[in-house]
């Protein structure tokens, strides 16, 4: 096991990626480039055979990466416990090729009925195209799974906590079955990031965060990345070479400069988000609050079983009868919590959250927003709430 390893991972955001011998500064440089010039013809030959032989990438040209983008990877699967990482232009390509890579037509894929909307979109609208079939199954159904397994079925997918309803999953469980059936799993893991939940270490074979959040955490950064374990590495590298699918030195740059802040960012979200979760469960308004981290949530074991912290995203749920006009004033009139999409970055965000499903009940009656707890004093945070809650009271 080298040093890095034996590093506790707040340690790996710094030194991750940085022991190349040719790096003589504590950033590597970026390199642009798409052409690369080899000595000879053998040389030549002989990397592209390492690369094809599926050796630890070669630079041979620039769709392959180069040392701004191995710096980036090593880091990511030093972090991961992976054999292999890659960054892709967003989130949603990472989670796209991830699927696609191990399905072909008259296969059949499970999906949690919690996913994040435009992974649904996608199995809806696209894989289905090509022949393969989805199956969504409720997210906590633990091991009654492996009765939705078919002699297709080639991907389980997971996203625990779950987008908008937060429902934890027995990842363990889940990826122990998957592989026992003969299928791969693979995780969105964003919002654990890799500091708080490493899943290849508890069987899961890929792990997919977006960057753009956490990872990026400045919000001027969209990527997404996938690690892979050595099982599943093949197949995915050939879907990653046959699409082309890449990202600039630049982007790898940014990310890079994400991770070694990314530590100390997400002790103060988390710490804002427990500050304003306490406000929140103060107000007669409120039915209850979805974040794992929390005691009362229906999540928590398996949240403190399985991971080592929590980030700065949760859900409000609003009590049944609060009409839409009402929730509306309340976004409306907040000046500091942004409305947009995406979170992780510094700034505090809350939109209006709709859960989709297709084979569970919505487990919500009542209006449901969702709050990004930013790097702001909590201090102004709340009183912008009470702003708001003001116009909601009306």
């Amino acid at each position: 096991m080298s040093s890095d390893q034996q590093q506790r991972p707040a340690t790996q955001l710094v030194t991750g990626g940085r022991g190349r011998e040719t790096f003589e500064f504590v950033n590597p440089p970026i390199v642009r480039g798409s052409t690369v010039l080899h000595p000879t013809v053998a040389d030549m030959k002989a990397r592209i055979a390492a690369r094809n032989a599926g050796a630890d990438e070669p630079i041979t040209y620039g769709i392959y990466g180069g040392p701004t983008h191995q710096a980036f990877y090593e880091a990511l699967n030093t972090l991961e416990g992976g054999h292999r990482s890659w960054a892709l232009p967003s989130g949603l390509t990472a989670c796209a090729i991830a699927l696609q890579a191990f399905v072909r037509s008259g296969d059949h894929v499970l999906v949690p009925d919690s996913v994040y909307g435009p992974v649904r979109r996608f199995c809806n609208d696209t894989l289905v195209r090509f022949g393969v079939r989805t199956t969504y199954y409720d997210p906590r159904i633990g091991a009654e799974i492996e009765r939705l397994f078919t002699p297709t079925t080639r991907v389980l997918w997971l996203e625990s906590p779950g987008s908008h309803s937060f429902e934890m999953q027995d990842v363990p469980l889940l990826a122990a079955i998957a592989r026992a059936k003969g299928a791969i799993s693979a995780i969105d893991n964003t919002w654990a990031t890799p500091l708080y939940f490493q899943p290849l270490k508890v069987g899961v074979d890929l792990s997919v965060h977006a960057a753009t959040k956490y990872i990026g955490g400045h919000s001027d950064l969209l990527m997404g990345t996938v690690t892979s374990n050595e099982r599943a590495w093949p197949q995915l590298r050939e879907a990653l070479h046959a699409y082309g699918l890449t990202t600039s030195p630049d982007d790898c740059a940014l990310a890079l400069r994400g991770l070694r802040s990314m530590a100390a960012r997400l002790v103060q979200h988390e710490a804002n988000a427990r500050t304003l979760i306490a406000w929140f469960k103060a107000q007669p308004e409120v039915e209850r609050v979805l974040y794992p981290g929390d005691a009362d949530d229906p999540g928590h074991a398996l949240w403190k079983r399985d991971m080592t912290g929590a980030c700065g995203l949760f859900g409000v749920l609003l009590k049944t009868g609060i009409a839409e006009a009402k929730v509306h004033a309340f976004i409306d009139s907040l000046q500091l919590f942004g409305r947009g999409y995406s979170w992780g970055g510094f700034e505090s965000l809350l939109i209006a959250s709709f859960p989709e499903r297709t084979v569970t009940p919505n487990p919500f009656t009542g209006r449901l927003f969702r709050v990004h707890a930013g790097l702001e004093d909590t201090r102004d945070l709340t009183a912008d709430l009470e702003r708001g809650f003001a116009a909601l009271r009306g």
